[in-house]
């Protein structure tokens, strides 16, 4: 502590802050959208052409494997886009299709090259080893406290987790001295992405979005977003969203498109809907893990590039197995 009105930075973490936007970029940005109720259905390539540029940073909805918008994300992979940096708590299925499909070229993440239970990704693993995608560290608690204070328009926040960390020396993080007590607290970075991608149970076609159970992080996500893309399970009439005021996440007027995609979270789960698809991930994986390259090529060829849209990957999956995922009984281990 010098005068009591400045900042004695004690230590510098190494990490590269890999979100150039500022609070005042997102304001400014927000402060240009309509207000306007206006019908902004439509077709997810659309949505994925218009407002998913190549270099931007991207923020995912959902956590690990559960209501994460995949749907979305095969559209992404399938359109090629390039440059992308992505940001989540953990680099499961969503943000390592992305690698595997060469759109990312940095990564902020808490937690990476696992699947939990399921093992490790070969996908992620050779392209960090490599230095072909960038990483930087955090925690799941810092991502959230990023956010909120990229919500909050401010430009960074003050935190005691991570002190003392390897963690925390991966990370931008500045630990400094408190001018008020003198002791050390971590200052980290706000986070203002340029769009998030969502997956939600009901929207309206204003895009006033719901989600049932826990929504993790999305509507922080979304205050510090510029602009937002909701897929969800069913698009309803605003008189069913209003019925349940509480659950609405996302207010309209964040919201620049929505679609209705059902199993839009596949092979993950959706909360009250639909299960995992083990098996489809366990394939992925294994596909991922292969030395050789065309192995992942040829599975990206088979699910997204000969594919036209996630209605083709929905029929190619079948009926029957797509039931047993809400197949209660198959759920308890039944045949």
């Amino acid at each position: 502590m010098t005068d009591g009105n400045s900042f004695e930075v004690v230590f510098s973490g190494s990490g590269e802050n890999l979100c150039k936007n500022t609070p005042i970029d997102a304001r400014e940005f927000a402060r240009k959208k309509s207000r306007a109720m206006i019908d902004k259905r439509m077709p997810l390539d659309e949505a994925i052409k218009k407002f998913v540029l190549d270099g931007e940073y991207l923020a995912i909805g959902g956590f690990g494997h559960i209501r994460i918008p995949m749907g979305t994300i095969y559209e992404i992979v399938r359109q090629k886009k390039k440059n992308l940096t992505v940001s989540g708590h953990t680099a499961v299925q969503d943000i390592d299709v992305l690698m595997a499909g060469k759109c990312v070229s940095g990564v902020e993440i808490a937690y990476v090259v696992g699947f939990e239970l399921r093992g490790l990704s070969g996908v992620q693993r050779r392209q960090f080893e490599s230095g072909e995608v960038k990483m930087t560290d955090y925690t799941n608690g810092t991502m959230s406290y990023r956010l909120r204070a990229g919500a909050q328009g401010i430009p960074f926040i003050p935190v005691n987790t991570m002190l003392g960390t390897d963690t925390m020396r991966h990370s931008p993080g500045k630990v400094v001295k408190c001018p008020f007590t003198g002791k050390k607290v971590l200052l980290l970075p706000s986070l203002n992405p340029d769009i998030l991608i969502m997956h939600a149970h009901r929207a309206d076609k204003y895009g006033n979005c719901q989600i049932d159970g826990h929504i993790v992080k999305d509507d922080l996500q979304a205050r510090a977003s510029k602009k937002i893309i909701v897929t969800c399970e069913e698009i309803v009439d605003t008189e069913v969203i209003r019925e349940t005021p509480q659950h609405t996440v996302v207010p309209y007027f964040m919201v620049d498109a929505v679609i209705e995609q059902k199993w839009g979270s596949h092979p993950a789960n959706m909360p009250y809907q639909y299960y995992f698809d083990n098996p489809f991930t366990e394939d992925y994986l294994t596909a991922g893990r292969d030395e050789d390259p065309e192995v992942m090529d040829k599975w990206l060829d088979e699910w997204v590039y000969c594919l036209d849209n996630f209605d083709q990957y929905l029929k190619k999956l079948g009926e029957e197995r797509l039931k047993k995922l809400v197949d209660l009984e198959f759920l308890r281990g039944g045949n």
